[in-house]
This record gives structure tokens, C-alpha cells and sequence, in this order.
């Protein structure tokens, strides 16, 4: 099968530089001067400079957002990444060579996002755009590395590690799975160890999934899309697109600069870049400010439920049990949501109170979960059966376990959980045989 590095020659080749058209900028005489005249096309539309790295140059784009800039009705003075790192421990779970938990010292974050000839990844993939970005003070900077051909992609990784030296956290979105997976196989490919081999990485993926998804997102089956970043970039920020080239055709935008030399299509993707560096940079410093400031800046039940998750899972149970009581209206009136989340609330909630031996509050926790209209199968499961053993085992009322146990029999979904309920039944049953009768 032809790599891509030799179609690419191809098409190059079939079209020499010096009759490339060059965005309305006529061909100097002589080759040399063609090839100089083009390049410094490039940077003029898409708004760059040249940079020396190694037996190459690399086109650098540099964008500096000031603290007033607005990104939707977010303002980027008010939502720079809180200076401490208590936040960061919440998302980030890195560990030490001893296995530990680590905890991290420092937090400067350096966000990045690809844009690629292809979204399938694998060895024949390039990112020909790599956009890195951090905060400086109250400023947000954004640098991009163009390859402008495969033979400058050794020289355009070797910027890239320079950018990441500084860098103490990783953040991108779905970069989990896509963006450092493909980085570390081009540093493989010439050789060399990916800069990020030894940086905490947070995938925001993860965390907004929790925190903001939608009631559509709900349930099995469901196709995530409310967790696009676009998506998130409109419900949480309020920015809303306007002629946004999408990521799709970036591909394709690139094959065609490759083939005609004609920089202008990829100033869109170039865009499309920006913003989605911007967006993940508001919605990081959005969710790092939850995890700082808990229950007083929660704004539904779906965001409680969501940050009492991750809470938990980083090991803080007190402010876990907070947002889970929060989400559930529990002492005070809930957030705006829906039974489904205020169900996962209440059941956060009583799986923690039973955590810290509080039984009677998680008993009626789970009672308050079975009264709610639409309540996910799998948790009216989970609350039937917790009430069973708390009656059985520790108020000894065979009577009312037994109740809670048949409450829960529709919802048996595998033989072994039938088999369980059959044996719970019968030890029941025989305990309330072998309870005196009362007199009265």
C-alpha cells in the first residue's frame, strides 16, 4: 500500500512550485525567488512567520487574547485557571513510580489540539497543524506549527517538545484517545520519545461527560453529541459559531494547499483551531473552578451529581457527599434537573452515608429515591435491594425486607441476581416462620 508520504510527493511533484498559484501574488522570474515568494505567501494569509528549526523552517502562527476578551458571555480575565493546584488532583489521578498517589506540585497547563489528514488515526496520519495554547498572566497565548510539507515534520516535533519542556499538565479534548496517540506514533516514526510520556494528562472529555451532559445524553444508546465541545461551547459559554469550517474538512482543505500551493481555504481551519483551543481553555478554568469552590457554584443537579463523582473519585468524600445532597434536595431545595439526576444524587448520597456507617440517613435517601417518577431501573434495583439488607440485617424486620426484596425482583436482569433474590426470599421466609407471633 503507498504511504501517504509518497502520495503526497506525487501530487507535489505534479505540480511544480513554481506554477503553484500563489493567492493573487504573481511569480517572481526565477525558481528560487518563486519558491521564496510563495512561502511568504503562506505567512501573509494565514497571518505567520518562518522559524529556523533545525535543516528546516516551520510556519508559526501566534495569537495573543487579552484579559477583556469575551467568549460568549464568558470573559477571559474572569476564568484564568485558579493559581493553586487542589483542583487539578480532582481530574488528574497520576501516580509515582512506587505506585503512590502523586500529587501534583505545579500546574501550568498546556492545552493542546490537532487538526489531521485524517480521523481514523494510525502510522499514515500526520497532523499537519499542531495548536498549542497557555495562560501568561491574564492572557491566553495560542501557538500553531504548520507542515507545510512532510519534510519538515522532524523539525516541527522538535518545536513541539521545546513547547512542552515548560508544561507541567497536558489538557486537550478526546486526546486520549486521538491526539497524544497519534503524536507519540510520529515521534516513534522519526525516532524519538514523545515530550509527553512523563506530563499528567487531563482529557476533558472525561470529566465534562459528568458534569454536562445533557438529558438527551442520558441512558444507553445514547449518541453523546450534547459532549461535542461545540456543543459544550454553546451551552456552557454561550458562544455559538458563525461560518465555522468543520473538522472533517480540514483534510481535504490541506490536500488541496499540498496540490495547488493556495494557502487560503486552510485560514477557516486555522480558526477552527483557535477556537477550539479557546473553548477547552474556558471550559478547564470552568470545571477547575467547581472543584475549588464546590457546592456554592453549582448551577444544576446534573453539574452536582457530576462534580460529587469526580470528587469521590479522587478520594474527597465529605464535599462528594455535599454535591450529591445538593443534586438530591436533600436539607434544602434542589437544583434545577430532572428525576434522573436527582435519583443519581440521592444515590451518591445514601451509598456514601452507608460508606461512613450514617445508616438511617442512607435508608431514607434510598426511600426518597423510590418515590421519584422516572428513576433509572438499574438504581430503583440498587435502593430495593440496599433497604432489604438495611431491614434485615439491622432494624431485624424480616417483614418490611421482604417487601423491598419483591420490589426489586422486576428488575433481576441476570441469572445470578435472580438466583441471589431466590436465596434472599428464602432466608426470609424462614426467618419470619421462626418469628413468635405477636399477641397484640
Amino acid at each position: 500500500m503507498t504511504s501517504l508520504a509518497d502520495r503526497l510527493r506525487g501530487i507535489v511533484a505534479a505540480v511544480p512550485a513554481s506554477r503553484r498559484p500563489a493567492a493573487d501574488v504573481p511569480a517572481p522570474a526565477d525558481g528560487e525567488a518563486a519558491v521564496r515568494a510563495g512561502a511568504d505567501t503562506v505567512a501573509d494569509v494565514l497571518g505567520g512567520r518562518w522559524v529556523e528549526a533545525g535543516a528546516h523552517r516551520v510556519l508559526v502562527v501566534d495569537r495573543v487574547y487579552r484579559p477583556g476578551h469575551r467568549h460568549g458571555h464568558m470573559t477571559l480575565v474572569d476564568h484564568v485557571l485558579p493559581e493553586h493546584d487542589g483542583w487539578c488532583d480532582t481530574f488528574v489521578h497520576s501516580r509515582s513510580a512506587s505506585g503512590a498517589a502523586r500529587k501534583s506540585e505545579r500546574h501550568r497547563a498546556l492545552f493542546v489540539d490537532l487538526e489531521t489528514t485524517g480521523l481514523a488515526g494510525g502510522a499514515g496520519t500526520y497532523a499537519f497543524l499542531v495548536g498549542c495554547a497557555w495562560f501568561e498572566d491574564c492572557t491566553f497565548r495560542v501557538r500553531q506549527l504548520f507542515m507545510s510539507s512532510v519534510a519538515i515534520e522532524a523539525s516541527l516535533l522538535e518545536m513541539l517538545s521545546t513547547l512542552a519542556a515548560s508544561a507541567d499538565l497536558v489538557v486537550s479534548f478526546n486526546g486520549k484517545s486521538f491526539d497524544l496517540p497519534l503524536i507519540e506514533t510520529r515521534y516513534l516514526f522519526h525516532r524519538r520519545t514523545t515530550p509527553f510520556a512523563d506530563r499528567p494528562h487531563l482529557d476533558m472529555l472525561h470529566p465534562a461527560r459528568r458534569l454536562w451532559r445533557t438529558d438527551e445524553d442520558e441512558g444507553e444508546g445514547s449518541s453523546g453529541s450534547g459532549c461535542r465541545l461545540t456543543a459544550l461551547e454553546a451551552t456552557i459559554c454561550g458562544y455559538v459559531r458563525d461560518g465555522d469550517v468543520p473538522g472533517s474538512e480540514a483534510p481535504m482543505r490541506y490536500f488541496h494547499y499540498v496540490r495547488t500551493g493556495d494557502p487560503r481555504p486552510l485560514a477557516g481551519v486555522f480558526e477552527h483551531n483557535r477556537l477550539d483551543l479557546l473553548s477547552l481553555a474556558f471550559l478547564t478554568s470552568r470545571a477547575a473552578r467547581l472543584a475549588e469552590g464546590g457546592v456554592p457554584l453549582l448551577t444544576s443537579a446534573r453539574e452536582a451529581v457530576g462534580l460529587g463523582q469526580l470528587l469521590e473519585r479522587a478520594g474527597d468524600l465529605a464535599n462528594a457527599r455535599r454535591c450529591f445532597a445538593r443534586a438530591a434536595g436533600i436539607d434544602e431545595a434542589p437544583l434545577p434537573g430532572n428525576d434522573v439526576s436527582r435519583a443519581e444524587g440521592m444515590h451518591g448520597y445514601a451509598t456514601l452515608c452507608r460508606r461512613e456507617r450514617r445508616y438511617s440517613e442512607a435508608a431514607g435517601a434510598w426511600r426518597k429515591l423510590l418515590e421519584l417518577r422516572r428513576c433509572p431501573p438499574n438504581l430503583v434495583r440498587s435502593a430495593a435491594e440496599a433497604l432489604a439488607i438495611h431491614h434485615e440485617h439491622r432494624l431485624r424486620d424480616p417483614r418490611t425486607a421482604r417487601t423491598f426484596a419483591l420490589k426489586s425482583a422486576p428488575m433481576q436482569a441476570t441469572s445470578s441476581r435472580q438466583q441471589a433474590l431466590q436465596h434472599r426470599l428464602a432466608r426470609l421466609d424462614r426467618k419470619l416462620v421462626a418469628q413468635p407471633l405477636s399477641l397484640f
